[in-house]
């Protein structure tokens, strides 16, 4: 006989932890899951990177704008800045998506200013976009501890240490990455201290959303810190 997968008999193979539990620094007991079942966790829904692409309309506002801004990394083309409460925002685009199509010409190979020419010339009533989420980036859930600490030291905006033993360092954190959603809330641009106390009112379980230092930095290359910080959307997405 074969081993059954269906999704039902998995889950009742795994042990169960309860999201307002806090995972033991000192590490799990032999067999048991280290990161929390994360299915019915708000966070990880909200920071959900899909697979496959989908298509999006976007228009434009009253000053014919899109609230879009974007950047070329590889002979592709992604978003590097989505304004709060503008078209952009409306129809969920968030940084780091990669823009395959618009209005059905392929952007790969594209510079950044012929991708901006593109949209400033597209029609201010639709434009049709082929995206796909996020493919730089990579989400990690995690427990806190009986201290509300999960096991990371960020300094403006990059993790440059783990706490041994900690749940982030048990569930795969790395250094040398930013940190661009909490709970699928974009962070990118807010001092430290501001995606603290994000961390410390976001629940027992956390989910995170990361990009290698490299990347990042080509991907907000131009963008001053007063234009991540106030103009970037920072608002809790719907799931």
């Amino acid at each position: 006989m074969g081993l059954s997968l269906s999704s039902q008999e998995v889950q009742q193979s795994l042990p169960q932890t309860p999201e307002s539990a806090s995972a033991a620094v000192s590490g799990p007991s032999p067999g048991q899951v280290v990161a929390p079942v994360s299915g019915n966790s708000l966070g990880a829904l909200r920071a959900e990177i899909k697979p496959g692409v989908r298509e999006i309309h976007l228009c434009k506002d009253e000053r014919g704008k899109t609230g879009l801004r974007l950047q070329a990394i590889h002979k592709g083309i992604f978003v590097q800045l989505v304004q709060a409460n503008t078209p952009a925002s409306l129809v969920g685009l968030r940084f780091g998506d990669q823009i395959l199509q618009i209005d059905g010409r392929d952007c790969a190979g594209w510079s950044t200013d012929k991708a901006h020419q593109v949209v400033k010339k597209a029609s201010a009533e639709k434009i049709v976009i082929v995206v796909r989420d996020r493919p730089f980036q990579r989400t990690i859930t995690m427990h806190k501890d009986s201290t509300g600490h999960v096991g990371f030291v960020i300094k403006k905006g990059k993790i440059i240490s783990l706490v041994k033993g900690s749940s982030a360092a048990r569930n795969g954190l790395l250094t040398n990455h930013y940190v661009c959603e909490v709970n699928g809330q974009n962070v990118i641009g807010l001092k430290d201290k501001e995606v603290t106390e994000i961390l410390a009112t976001a629940g027992n379980v956390i989910t995170l959303t990361i990009i290698p230092t490299v990347i990042y930095e080509h991907m907000v290359k131009k963008l001053s810190p007063t234009l991540l910080h106030h103009t970037m959307d920072h608002s809790i997405p719907d799931v």
